[in-house]
């Protein structure tokens, strides 16, 4: 670890000048000489990498995306040029080209904070030697030798002798318990990080090795650092669990605000934006309006599970997405969601055809009960036929003594006009009762 530390020895000073400007600040509020003023220092030292390093971040989470959406069309590749390795690097690369993907990209935040890393272990190292380096000299080099974390020394590791540790005035069993815990917390940090992201920010609906390798690493890694662990200094294990619980932060706002389409965590987040909609009938946030206008960008078949759900929330609250990104309020949706279901229960249903002529006869004998009382009073309609010849002179004599009142309506006898009315009577609508004095 030493050698590799050396290597970077062309940026210790830049890393030790930003530790003693810090120290200068928390010293006057600690004391110079205390651990709160040094662990502080480094954990500033973290922040302030890591704040430099966003632009790098996004990128990264770019290119892991990239890569999830480009898993399928590899594996085509693989499967295609199976037995051809060069041609199927080939096409790896023009695939990497196409699309403007770097599968170095994920890695770039760890690559970038190497070199502080290795600078900081070298620092700390020759702190723990008692050896002058960068901008901490004599007095500041004392300082940082006295300082303890729990009454561990900041330059003392696991793995030191109790000589090494009685040399740094502490005691052997408060270094290795605090640097046990604190490997802990630092594997940990490290798997609910990696966690965080396999469970909530992946897309589930595709099932790639690259979930697999993701999957594995969330494993392996933090039983790499619980094993290297051992041999860091108090001060590099401040870092590297500063640095982990900053990932896990940051990652965690970026899983919030910006999920990966078709994972859980994107679901989450369209219901909440689905809410917010829902009260205040309009989308808050020019971070959000650009998600909708990305949603309603893509085709129907191209949309995930999880927007079609949001997009089906938002027309039963009778809103309506725009290509800008915004919603607006559908009063046809509205109408249609709060009255279709009535419409539809108020059709009525099919029936059968023996269904309808039992309906039929139904009708036809309570029509003819309601009609029998008035069946001597009941005037020609104007379905009936006018009976011809002598028929017909009987009827006019009949119509004109019941207009002048002077004696009631009698029965007409059954002719051949009867017959014939009866027959059209029942070809074109309900048949009228016959009346008890005609023939049977």
């Amino acid at each position: 670890m030493d050698t590799i530390a050396s290597l970077f020895s062309f940026i210790t000073w830049p890393v030790s000048w930003v530790i003693v400007q810090f120290h200068k600040v928390y010293g006057a509020i600690f004391g110079p000489d205390t651990g709160w003023a040094w662990g502080l220092s480094i954990v500033s030292l973290v922040v302030l990498i890591r704040i430099c390093l966003i632009p790098l971040f996004v990128k990264q989470i770019k290119s892991t995306r990239n890569m999830q959406a480009l898993q399928p069309k590899m594996k085509a590749i693989q499967e295609r040029y199976k037995s051809d390795k060069q041609r199927q690097s080939e096409e790896m690369m023009k695939l990497y080209k196409e699309t403007g993907t770097n599968p170095l990209s994920s890695c770039l935040p760890i690559l970038a904070q190497s070199p502080f890393f290795f600078a900081l272990y070298h620092v700390l190292s020759s702190i723990a030697s008692g050896k002058e380096i960068g901008v901490i000299d004599g007095p500041l080099l004392a300082s940082a030798r006295q300082a303890h974390i729990f009454g561990a020394p900041l330059a003392s590791k696991f793995t030191d002798s109790a000589a090494e540790v009685a040399a740094l005035d502490a005691s052997l069993t408060s270094v290795r318990i605090v640097t046990a815990v604190m490997i802990v917390m630092m594997s940990a940090s490290q798997f609910f990080t990696q966690r965080q992201l396999m469970m909530k920010n992946v897309d589930l609906s595709v099932k790639t090795p690259y979930m697999q390798q993701q999957k594995m690493l969330m494993y392996i890694f933090p039983v790499i650092f619980a094993v290297m662990g051992v041999n860091f200094p108090v001060g590099v294990l401040v870092y590297w669990l500063t640095t982990n619980v900053w990932t896990m932060g940051q990652q965690m706002y970026v899983i919030n605000q910006n999920p990966t389409p078709g994972s859980k965590a994107q679901d989450s987040y369209l219901q909440r934006l689905l809410k917010s909609i829902s009260q205040h009938g309009e989308v808050r946030g020019r971070r959000r309006k650009t998600i909708v206008k990305v949603i309603v960008a893509k085709s129907t078949s191209d949309r995930n599970e999880n927007e079609r759900r949001f997009f089906s929330g938002l027309t039963k609250a009778g809103f309506a997405a725009q290509p800008d990104g915004t919603v607006i309020k559908s009063d046809t949706v509205e109408a249609e969601t709060e009255g279709g279901a009535t419409a539809k229960r108020q059709q009525p249903k099919r029936q059968t055809k023996s269904q309808r002529q039992a309906a039929q006869h139904a009708v036809v004998k309570d029509t003819e009960e309601l009609s029998e009382p008035a069946a001597e009073e009941a005037p020609t309609t104007s379905l009936e036929k006018k009976p011809q010849g002598p028929a017909k002179d009987a009827a006019k004599e009949e119509a004109k003594d019941e207009a002048q009142g002077d004696k009631p309506a009698r029965p007409r006898a059954n002719s051949g006009g009867s017959r014939q009315q009866g027959k059209s009577g029942q070809r074109k609508g309900q048949q009228r009762p016959k009346h008890p004095s005609s023939k049977k």
